[in-house]
């Protein structure tokens, strides 16, 4: 591959800002990696875990409540944003004290984007494995969104488009040039893996044995 015509992480990563434009292989070695320098299993959380910690025990549009219009004392978004990513944990949390979980940036999760996903899979902890590069799934919306994409129940799924102006050949599997409203967030699960190819599965997004 040609040398990356900029510092891919974009400074971000530290000082208090999100990593961004990873991809999600990427990400998902970040967890891998993560969990061999701990000892500790770190992973993607599933689509249906996230929305669970967004929600915080909220039914309600966002984890504020319906109210768009308060929206920018939880979230970073289009309007208060500045067209930038910002540091994290500077607005408000969730019941769950968690912070970010809408706006700033969206994060992946484990889950493989399929429309009628919800549908098609079981009710309980439903994630959808899938090897294919594209598309994923990331939730919460960002600081490029507008308040309507903020919803907890909001669906966002990657792109070939988000890696466009790689001038790399091959394009990296590790930066997305064009996502720099995409993080991501690591769960250390309470239920342990019990063998080490579960673990694997999740790490690299594999599809359920039948």
């Amino acid at each position: 591959p040609t040398t990356p015509y900029v510092e891919m992480s974009f400074g971000m990563g530290k000082d208090g800002f999100p990593a961004i434009s990873m991809t999600h292989y990427a990400a998902l070695r970040y967890c891998r990696w993560l969990s061999a320098k701990t000892g500790h299993f770190y992973r993607l959380a599933t689509e249906a875990e996230w929305e669970y910690a967004a929600r915080a025990g909220s039914t309600t549009t966002y984890y504020w409540g319906d109210d768009p219009k308060v929206a920018g004392e939880y979230a970073w978004y289009f309007d208060n944003a500045d067209g930038k990513y910002q540091k994290v944990g500077l607005k408000k949390p969730n019941a769950f004290g968690l912070y970010d979980m809408l706006g700033n940036v969206a994060e992946w999760v484990t889950d493989g984007y399929k429309a009628d996903a919800y549908a098609i899979l079981p009710m309980d902890n439903p994630v959808l494995f899938g090897f294919a590069e594209y598309p994923h799934v990331a939730r919460g919306g960002s600081w490029d969104d507008e308040v309507d994409k903020l919803r907890c129940a909001g669906r966002l799924f990657s792109d070939a488009a988000w890696k466009m102006r790689d001038p790399q050949l091959p394009k990296s599997k590790w930066y997305l040039t064009d996502a720099q409203f995409l993080g991501w967030r690591v769960v250390r699960p309470a239920k342990v893996p019990a063998t080490v190819e579960e673990m694997i599965r999740w790490w690299t997004s594999f599809p359920m044995p039948k």
